[in-house]
C-alpha cells in the first residue's frame, strides 16, 4: 500500500514541472491528501479495527458460502487461465484495440474553450452570441497591446503600432492608443477576426509577436507586449512545451520505484508502457468526441471544442497514479505466488483471481465519480469526466484483465529478470517480511492483499 501510494504522490508532484504556480499548488495539496491517507491507513485504520474487533462484521451481508474458492474456480481465475493459454492472441487483440482507440490522439489540439460551447439556455452563451453577432467573434477574446514609450522614443510609435495592427488581415478592429497619465505607456485593443478558441487566433498572436510588432518599433527604444487573449495562447504553449518533460520524469521515477519493489526490469517497463497506452487511448476518445463531435450529442455537448490545456497535465497525473496503484496491487500478489511456487502461469492466475474483485470495485467507484461530471452543463466538466472515466475503464478492462496476463504469460520467467550488477546497486527494502528470491537471492517486497478476497 505504501509503494502504491508513493507512485500516486510521485505522479501528482510531477505537476511542479509544469512551471505554473496554480498547478504546483494544486499538486502539493493533492499529494498532501494522499500522504495523510497513507499515514491513516497504516496507523488510524488498524487501531480502529482493533477497537471494533469482531463487531466489525455485525452488519455484514451474509453470503451463501464464506469458503474462499480455489483460484482456478473463480471467474477471474478461469479467465486468467484462458488468456495464459492463448497469450499471443489476446496480447495482439488488446494492443490493436488500444492503438486503434489512441489514433485520434495524433490530432490532439490544446486550447482554451470559450463560452460559445456553453448550453444555449445559459446567460454566458447568450452574451457570447449577442456580442459575436454585433461586433464579431473576436470581440469575445480581445488582444490587449501594451506599448511602452520611454522619454527617448517618439510617441508616434504607438500610432505606427495601431496602423500595423489595422492593416493585418487577422485583425477585425483596433482601438486608438490610450496613454496613461505619465505618457510613457499606451494601450490598444485588437479584436481578431476569429473566435477565442479558434486555432487561427493563436496563430495570429504568434504572427503579431514574430512578424508585425517587432518591425513597427524597430530602431526605437519602445517595447510592445501582448496580453488579454494572448495570455491564453501563452498558457497553452507553456503547457504544451512542458508536457513531454513532465511525462518523462514521472514515468522515470515510477519505473525506478517499481524496479526496486519487484526486482525486475521488464515488469516496471511493461507497467509504464501500458499505463501510457491507456492514457493516450483516453486522449484519443476525447479528440473523437470533443474535437470531431463523434457522439457529442449523447453527452449534451452543443459544439466541438479544443482540449483544455490543463486536462493533459491533470489527467496524466491522476490516471498514471491510479494505474500504478492497480499495477502494484496486482503484481505484488503475482510476485508472491511466483516466489512461492516458481510457476509463472499459476502465479498470474492466482494473482489476478485474488485481486480482480478489488480492482474492479475500485474502478467502478472511480468511473461513477468521474462519470458524474458528464451530467453537468459545463463543457470543461464533461471533458474531464469523459477523459478520466474512459481511461479508468480501459485500464481496468483491456489493460489489467487482458494485456497484463497475456504479456506476463508470454515473457514467463523473464518477467523477473534483473542483472546482478543492478541488483547489487538497488536498495533492498523489506517492509512486510520479504521472501527469499530463489532466482537472485534478493529480498522481495511483499505487498500483501487480503487473502480472504480470493473469490471473485
Amino acid at each position: 500500500m505504501l509503494f502504491a501510494g508513493s507512485t500516486v504522490v510521485i505522479a501528482i508532484l510531477g505537476l511542479f514541472l509544469a512551471g505554473l504556480p496554480a498547478i504546483s499548488g494544486l499538486g502539493a495539496a493533492v499529494a498532501l491528501v494522499v500522504a495523510v491517507s497513507m499515514a491513516a491507513a497504516v496507523t488510524l485504520l488498524p487501531g480502529l479495527l482493533g477497537l471494533a474487533g469482531t463487531k466489525i462484521d455485525k452488519l455484514s451481508i451474509h453470503r451463501k458460502s464464506h469458503v474462499a474458492k480455489p483460484a482456478d474456480e473463480t471467474l477471474s481465475g478461469r479467465w486468467a487461465h484462458h488468456v495464459g493459454r492463448h497469450p499471443v492472441r489476446y496480447a495482439v487483440i488488446s494492443l490493436g484495440v488500444l492503438c486503434a482507440i489512441a489514433i485520434p490522439a495524433l490530432s490532439l489540439r490544446i486550447g482554451t474553450p470559450d463560452d460559445g460551447n456553453a448550453p444555449t439556455h445559459t446567460t454566458q452563451r447568450t452574451a457570447y452570441d449577442q456580442l459575436a453577432e454585433g461586433f464579431g467573434r473576436g470581440f469575445n477574446g480581445p488582444i490587449l497591446v501594451v506599448v511602452e514609450v520611454p522619454a527617448t522614443a517618439n510617441k508616434g510609435v504607438a500610432d505606427r503600432v495601431h496602423d500595423a495592427l489595422k492593416a493585418d488581415p487577422g485583425v477585425a478592429a483596433v482601438t486608438a492608443p490610450v496613454f496613461n497619465a505619465t505618457g510613457d505607456t499606451a494601450v490598444l485593443t485588437a479584436n481578431p477576426t476569429t473566435a477565442p478558441q479558434d486555432e487561427r487566433t493563436d496563430q495570429l498572436v504568434r504572427h503579431l509577436r514574430a512578424d508585425v510588432l517587432p518591425a513597427t518599433v524597430s530602431g526605437t527604444d519602445a517595447k510592445v507586449s501582448l496580453t488579454g487573449q494572448a495570455l491564453v495562447t501563452d498558457l497553452t504553449d507553456r503547457i504544451t512545451s512542458r508536457l513531454p518533460i513532465f511525462i518523462a520524469v514521472v514515468v522515470a521515477m515510477s519505473f525506478l520505484l517499481l524496479m526496486i519493489v519487484f526486482r525486475s526490469i521488464l515488469v516496471p517497463l511493461k507497467a509504464a508502457l501500458m499505463n501510457l497506452l491507456s492514457i493516450v487511448a483516453a486522449y484519443g476518445v476525447l479528440v473523437a468526441v470533443f474535437q470531431w463531435g463523434w457522439g457529442a450529442a449523447l453527452i449534451g455537448l452543443h459544439s466541438t471544442m479544443p482540449i483544455n490545456p490543463f486536462l493533459p497535465l491533470l489527467m496524466f497525473a491522476i490516471l498514471f497514479g491510479l494505474s500504478m496503484d492497480y499495477e502494484v496491487f496486482l503484481l505484488s500478489r503475482v510476485r508472491e505466488e511466483y516466489v512461492a511456487t516458481g510457476d509463472n502461469h499459476e502465479a498470474v492466475v492466482r494473482g489476478l483471481s485474488s485481486t480482480a474483485r478489488v480492482i474492479t470495485s475500485a474502478a467502478l467507484i472511480m468511473i461513477s465519480v468521474f462519470g458524474a461530471f458528464v451530467l453537468g452543463d459545463d463543457p470543461n466538466g464533461k471533458l474531464f469526466g469523459v477523459g478520466l472515466a474512459v481511461a479508468v475503464l480501459l485500464d481496468a478492462t483491456l489493460v489489467r484483465m487482458v494485456l497484463v496476463p497475456a504479456t506476463m504469460s508470454l515473457l514467463g520467467r523473464a518477467n523477473w529478470w534483473l542483472p546482478n550488477w543492478l541488483d547489487r546497486i538497488l536498495p533492498h527494502l523489506d517492509l512486510e517480511g520479504g521472501h527469499a528470491d530463489a532466482d537472485s537471492g534478493a529480498d522481495v517486497i511483499s505487498v500483501e492483499p487480503e487473502r480472504e478476497l480470493t473469490a471473485a
